[in-house]
């Protein structure tokens, strides 16, 4: 059911992405006031008010917080759909990253009490399909309602999908008992009370590990918001794909590239950490690094089926990083931090990486269509490789700590 409402949120995050040629057309907004509208407005409100949000969940139940949210966001996706003007829309979309900001770190507390350690990893990373799955349905919904009815149609209809969804969660999931499945087999009950908002704060900036998984996350999700907000537009625009053909091909290619690699990565991350905690680190480092020719090689591609072909790689390599953080955070605070914890690891990776991200490649579409008026956004795109390389760099500085860590304890050991 988490991962249910973790579709629709993902779905109606992507909607502006998935049907920006047509809102585009409708509203005359460039390349460059869309990046902003999907990257930096939506993620300063997403962001931010996912803290207090964290920190509210912490204290209560976290199911219901969960509902109200997706309730929110869902009422302002159908907003949307009814703005007639670009700041209409940007009101719209800034209360979706409002809405937004309730679902995710309150749910990877929630799991993570229903699962004991050694499943977190796998039931993560199946929670964590939600991205692939509400952006395969969104390209093939949003697109298949847009190209028969209207953009605006599509937006109406899967927000009011979401506002139902949020009381059958109300109705269906019961709030587990915090903490409930972190002691050992005959271990006494603890009992945790609230955390404090400072406290948790300063816990999680004080770990080197913690604010590192969180820095590398971003640099990688200023890569895959950075495109992904971008390809269904680069694909018409620069590549001759119809809306149609956006609706069949392009959602096979998330759902089974994406969701493949969120899964594999949750089962990688249970066989290896158990015995190479280093793993969280490397592992998205080699994915990242194998994912790179296959990129580049996406953007250069000259008509949408090689680029597509090309784009399946990077698709499944980009996403190990996401389970792999999720996974260390709960794995290193405590139980009654994880929800604040998480909030803050969203902030961390949002900020950079969903704020940053598609306001870059946007503005440097504008920046390059003086000099290359067809191929503005391929250029733009081309300049993220380099960002690749930073994402690369902070995963094995994490990865270098951790081993520096395992050899110290083996010495104490010893």
């Amino acid at each position: 059911m988490l991962c249910f409402i973790y579709v629709l949120n993902f779905l109606d995050r992507q909607l502006l992405s998935i049907l920006a040629k047509p809102i585009q057309e409708s509203l005359q907004i460039t390349d460059g006031q869309l990046g902003r509208i999907g990257g930096l407005y939506f993620a300063l409100f997403y962001c931010l008010i996912s803290i207090p949000v964290g920190w509210l969940a912490d204290k209560t139940n976290r199911i219901k917080v969960i509902s109200v949210a997706c309730a929110l966001w869902s009422a302002a996706t159908v907003a949307c759909g009814l703005a007639q003007s670009y700041p209409q829309l940007v009101i719209a979309r800034m209360t979706v990253g409002i809405g937004e900001a309730g679902g995710v770190p309150p749910s990877y507390a929630v799991i993570s009490d229903y699962f004991p350690p050694s499943r977190r990893g796998t039931a993560l990373g199946i929670f964590n399909l939600g991205p692939p799955i509400g952006a395969a349905l969104g390209i093939a919904f949003g697109a298949s309602i847009a190209a028969a009815y209207s953009w605006r149609a599509a937006f109406i209809v899967l927000g009011g999908v979401g506002v139902a969804a949020a009381a059958a969660l109300y109705l269906i999931v019961r709030e587990p008992r915090r903490g409930g499945l972190d002691r050992a087999e005959g271990a006494p009950e603890v009992a945790y009370k609230a955390a404090g908002f400072l406290e948790t704060l300063k816990m999680f900036f004080s770990r080197k590990v913690l604010v590192l998984a969180a820095l590398a996350g971003g640099a990688t999700q200023f890569v895959t918001y950075g495109v992904g907000n971008f390809t269904v537009l680069f694909l018409q625009r620069e590549k001759g794909m119809a809306l149609e053909d956006v609706a069949l091909w392009y959602a096979m290619v998330v759902l089974f590239a994406m969701g493949g690699g969120i899964v594999v990565s949750g089962w990688v991350i249970d066989k290896y950490v158990r015995y190479w905690r280093a793993g969280y680190a490397l592992i998205p480092a080699a994915t990242l690094t194998l994912s790179i020719p296959f990129y580049i090689g996406f953007v250069w591609a000259p008509d949408w089926p090689m680029a597509l072909a090309l784009l399946t790689a990077p698709t499944f390599l980009n996403y190990f990083y996401l389970s792999s953080a999720v996974a260390l955070v709960q794995e290193e605070v405590a139980p009654n931090q994880r929800v604040m914890s998480g909030a803050l690891l969203l902030l961390g990776m949002n900020l950079i990486g969903l704020g940053l991200g598609p306001t870059y490649v946007g503005a440097a579409s504008d920046y390059f269509r003086a000099d290359y008026p067809q191929h503005s956004l391929q250029m733009a795109l081309y300049t993220l490789v380099p960002f690749y390389l930073i994402a690369i760099g902070l995963f094995i500085w994490l990865g270098q700590i951790f081993r520096r860590d395992a050899a110290n304890q083996r010495e104490i050991l010893t």
